[in-house]
Order: structure tokens, then C-alpha cells, then sequence
């Protein structure tokens, strides 16, 4: 049976850094604040006409070289984003043009929040196993910074713009052992963005365009899914916590993290975080915390990565991968 594997990973963060006492002069809070019911130090911000499609090719471009692969390697791209560059072609498009990936390959775009990494790694997984691609450039890219109300304290405060990329590639052992994937509709209303293209070309006053979240309601049910999808991911492979290396988690804030490793009993020492120079960083949080961790020599080939996100939709997922 043809299995995926990890190759390489990448990352790339705008120049601009926003700390939290910054964030003072534009919101009422405090470093003290922010740090203490986050975690979050500071946050990468998308210089002016930087775009989504920007990071994700740098991000990109940076998995490849890692790898040792030029662009005509790949023939799938699966970019994850919530913050496009345009209606269409998708970002995964402009990608494919500025990396130079040959005509004829598959690129398209998922949405699905936060949790769009794990869904693209997913999709791109499920493509090579059956032979529709053997070699995947799987990305998550935001420039969140751009769907921001920066008079709201409750979400301006949280995120962060960056790109996180994987090089998958078939091979004959896992690599990924699999992926779960879930989704509830009915709780939008805690967490959207209330605007799209067919609702309406014109913003209406307001927030209408930005972020809106009721954060204490999302923070329980994120908590509560997040532990099930643990037990899922274990229980298909016959696995026990004990068997997993670390946890890389969506890197929504410290004290899901550590309510989801409190779960796995698996101490913070396990969990790779970078929330703190990144902030929420939506679809790139997982690949760009995975690639600081390989790059810093925490990860290992042959240790066990449980990834595990939640997001919008809701969304959620998780992926057990032998690196």
C-alpha cells in the first residue's frame, strides 16, 4: 500500500513584529493581560501589499529547498487559507505561478478556518495514496491581520500573519498513519467573519467584514472536541498517549494547549508552542510551529506527531504522523 510521508517543512513570518504594548496604544489592555489569558508575546503583521500569496510562496519555496526539490517535483498544491488573495483563481494558483510549479499540476484552495491545515494535509494525503498526485506541496498561509477590528480587544489581540509549509511525498511506510476530520454548522454564530461575495459587494457600518467571536463559548466546546479527536486518533491506530512524541497543536491560545495536553497527559515540555512570538496564526499555526521544531532539532525522524486543530464552522481535525 502507497503511504505519505513527511519530506520537508518551511515557513515564513512578515518582517513587521506587533508586541502587546503596541496593542496598548490602540485597545484598552495590557501586556499583563494579553500574556497571562493567551500567552501571546507578540505577532508577525503582513507589511502593505503583502499578500497571502506572498507568504505562502516563501513558505513554500522554503519546504522545497529543505527537501531538495525544485518546482517541476510537485504536481498538487493544497493551500489553506482563510484570507485569499481574491475571489479566484485560488491563492494555490498564484502560488503555483510564482513558484514556477509546471503547468498541469493540481492546485486549489481549502477553507476551513484554523483547521484548514490538517484538512489540506488531509485532502493531499488521501491524493497520493490512491495515485492521483506522488508528490504535495501542502500549505497554511493568513494574513489575518487583514479581517481584524482593531478596536476589539476580545480578537485583535489574538492573531498573527505567517505561512507554514510540508513537501509530501509517497512512500511505502507511514509517514501519516491517518487523519480525522469533523465539522458542526450549527455553531457558527460563536465564530465568523459576517461577510462574503454573495451576501453583498458593500460592508455595511461596523464590524461587518472582521472577525466575531464569543471567545468563553468557543473556548468550551474547543476544549471538549479537541480531547474527543485525541481519543479517536489514538484508538484507530491502537495507540496509547505514552506512544506519542509530541503534540503540535493549533496555537489558539496556552490555555487550550494545555487543557488538550492535560488530556494526553503529556507534560508542556511535549507540546510544541509557539504561540508566543506567533499569536494565533489560523491555518499556518501547525506547519509553522512544526517547522520550528524541526529546524531547532526538538523533532526527530522516526517520532510520533500528534497534530490536532479547531477553527471556525466549526471545524476540527487531528493527524498522527511518524516523522
Amino acid at each position: 500500500m502507497t503511504r505519505t510521508r513527511i519530506a520537508a517543512t518551511g515557513s515564513y513570518l512578515p518582517e513587521r513584529i506587533m508586541t502587546n504594548a503596541e496593542l496598548e496604544s490602540l485597545v484598552d489592555t495590557t501586556d499583563a493581560w494579553i500574556r497571562e489569558r493567551t500567552g501571546i508575546a507578540q505577532r508577525h503583521i503582513a507589511a502593505p501589499g503583502e499578500t497571502c500569496a506572498d507568504l505562502a510562496r516563501a513558505a513554500g519555496q522554503a519546504a522545497l529547498d529543505a527537501a531538495g526539490l525544485a518546482p517541476t517535483d510537485v504536481d498538487l498544491i493544497v493551500l489553506a487559507t482563510s484570507t485569499p488573495d481574491q475571489v479566484f483563481p485560488s491563492t494555490a494558483c498564484r502560488v503555483q505561478e510564482r513558484l514556477d510549479v509546471p503547468a498541469g499540476a493540481i492546485a486549489f484552495d481549502v477553507a476551513a478556518a484554523c483547521s484548514g491545515f490538517v484538512y489540506a494535509l488531509d485532502v493531499a494525503d488521501r491524493f497520493i495514496r490512491t495515485g492521483g498526485a506522488r508528490r504535495a506541496l501542502v500549505i497554511g498561509a493568513e494574513t489575518f491581520s487583514r479581517i481584524l477590528d482593531w478596536s476589539d480587544r476580545s480578537t485583535c489581540v489574538l492573531f498573527g500573519d505567517g505561512a507554514g509549509a510540508v513537501v509530501l511525498e509517497a512512500a511505502e511506510s507511514p509517514g501519516v498513519y491517518s487523519t480525522h476530520l469533523h465539522a458542526d454548522g450549527r455553531q457558527e454564530s460563536l465564530l465568523n467573519v459576517p461577510w462574503g461575495v454573495s451576501q453583498g459587494y458593500e460592508l455595511l457600518e461596523g464590524s461587518r467584514g472582521k472577525v466575531s467571536m464569543r471567545g468563553n463559548e468557543v473556548f468550551k466546546v474547543a476544549v471538549r472536541t479537541l480531547g474527543a479527536v485525541v481519543d479517536e486518533t489514538l484508538a484507530a491506530n491502537g495507540m496509547s498517549r505514552a506512544d506519542v512524541d509530541w503534540l503540535i497543536p493549533h496555537q489558539a491560545n496556552i490555555r487550550i494547549m494545555a487543557a488538550t495536553a492535560r488530556k494526553l497527559q503529556l507534560p508542556m515540555e511535549q507540546v510544541v508552542s509557539t504561540v508566543e512570538w506567533h499569536g494565533n496564526t489560523s491555518a499556518a499555526s501547525i506547519p509553522l510551529a512544526l517547522d520550528v521544531a524541526v529546524r531547532d532539532g526538538r523533532i526527530q525522524r522516526g517520532q510520533v506527531l500528534l497534530l490536532e486543530a479547531f477553527g471556525a464552522g466549526f471545524t476540527w481535525g487531528s493527524a498522527l504522523i511518524r516523522y
